[in-house]
């Protein structure tokens, strides 16, 4: 359960911009948007707002590269690039690390773990325990060497094994640190996905339809949004060389034979009824969902995956561009999936970047759960909450139409749109 992400000196963000999924004291919403836990009372979803090049997209990336330096960063080379880049429109910034944190519950116990890195190395590390509300560190690395707390005695004699484009938390967990592992798996439930290249997650929404125990919520889910077809077909097949175009290149179908070599091929199909001249249903007819299905159902399914993955363990999903190519109705339903006591029975969190403004109105947000982007006229982004916003020195009230209000520039956060017609009229007369 994630409590706050921050990040600074990365992309276009360079202070320190944190997003926070604890739940403020105001009473929108408590049945269905938030949950409890022993000690805190945690938001189940948070939405960004901002223009196009605001920020929203790097905050996300930010959290994708969190995530990909712990998973990845055992498995690379001391010779690899960490592919990190910080701030570049100011010289104080442009030569500093790159800053991550994540605040996060894991059994009861707050953890709050972070580094500093460029692009070649780790410049700095930590880990701090709270089992109750007193925070300790666990261990602090710095420059100048890796201090290890007798709390974590898991991490001993690993300091030298270290190397200095590696985490340490990462190292750990290879040899099987108990703390290291549990932290390792909190990632590893924390997915990122982006909701305009979605191709390369329908793998995980393969796995859940072949599935006995997820099959049937996955098609009651399609059957609800009502996308017109009655049932879905799957095929494996064994990859077939014979299949590749034959006006490719020789040398490329050499390598593709190898590379693809004992892989399979899915073939997707989507029932339809068919009917007769009288409307009399006589039959069925599949589709295929590639290039029958419109961009928006396939995306659906390609997503829907990873979707109920995390809905299933309780982790946390990170989407850019949510609403890319779906109807407001479709991204509304997706929204609400983890409000639904029915769907999210562990607590997962959903933290998505839009330009959706109907959620604002029909997505039954808190205020708390509202984020707008932001960049200033230096070019660096800030993140603020609705909750937080203050006009003439007073916060926003519940009962405001807050998307009228985001449209008309009330909360920032939205392009600047000069006179277009000028632009016509000076079009026309060239």
């Amino acid at each position: 359960m994630l409590l706050e992400f921050s990040v600074s000196n990365f992309l276009s963000f360079r202070h320190k911009a944190t997003l926070s999924m604890l739940a403020t004291s105001i009473k929108e919403h408590v049945e269905t948007n938030i949950f409890s836990t022993e000690r805190y009372d945690l938001l189940k979803g948070a939405v960004i707002y901002g223009a196009n090049a605001s920020g929203k997209s790097n905050l996300i990336k930010a959290m994708s590269t969190m995530r990909r330096l712990v998973l990845q960063s055992f498995e690379q080379s001391s010779a690899d690039d960490l592919d990190i880049t910080p701030f570049l429109l100011s010289t104080e910034t442009e030569d500093e690390p790159s800053s991550f944190e994540a605040i996060f519950l894991i059994d009861g116990i707050r953890y709050r773990y972070g580094f500093e890195v460029d692009n070649i190395s780790v410049r700095a590390e930590w880990l701090f325990e709270a089992i109750k509300s007193a925070e300790k560190p666990l261990f602090i690395r710095e420059d100048d060497g890796i201090e290890v707390m007798k709390g974590f005695s898991e991490g001993k004699n690993l300091e030298e094994r270290t190397r200095t484009n590696a985490l340490f938390l990462a190292v750990a967990d290879q040899f099987n640190g108990k703390i290291s592992q549990k932290i390792m798996k909190w990632f590893s439930n924390f997915i990122s996905i982006s909701g305009l290249s979605h191709e390369g997650y329908k793998g995980v929404t393969f796995g859940m339809l072949e599935n006995k125990q997820t099959n049937q919520t996955l098609l009651n889910f399609y059957k609800k949004l009502d996308l017109g077809f009655e049932d879905i077909n799957i095929a494996k097949k064994p990859f077939d060389p014979k299949e590749l175009p034959s006006d490719m290149p020789e040398g490329l179908i050499k390598h593709l034979i190898t590379d693809l070599e004992g892989a399979y091929k899915i073939d997707i199909r989507t029932i339809h009824k068919k009917y007769d001249s009288n409307d009399e249903l006589i039959g069925n007819v599949e589709f295929d969902m590639r290039s029958q299905e419109s961009s928006g159902t396939n995306k659906l399914f390609n997503i829907s995956g990873p979707i109920f993955d995390v809905l299933n363990d309780g982790g946390l999903l990170v989407v850019d561009e949510l609403d890319a190519s779906l109807h407001p109705l479709l991204t509304l339903a997706v929204t609400k999936l983890f409000n639904s006591s029915e769907f999210n029975r562990n607590n997962a969190q959903l933290i998505f970047a839009t330009h959706d403004t109907n959620l604002l109105y029909y997505g039954n947000y808190r205020r708390d759960q509202i984020y707008f982007v932001e960049k200033d006229e230096y070019g660096a982004s800030d993140i603020y909450s609705l909750v937080e916003y203050k006009e003439d020195g007073k916060t926003i009230r519940k009962d405001r139409s807050f998307e009228k209000d985001y449209i008309e520039g009330r909360y920032g956060a939205i392009p600047f749109i000069g006179n277009l017609s000028n632009i016509a009229t000076e079009w026309q007369e060239r």
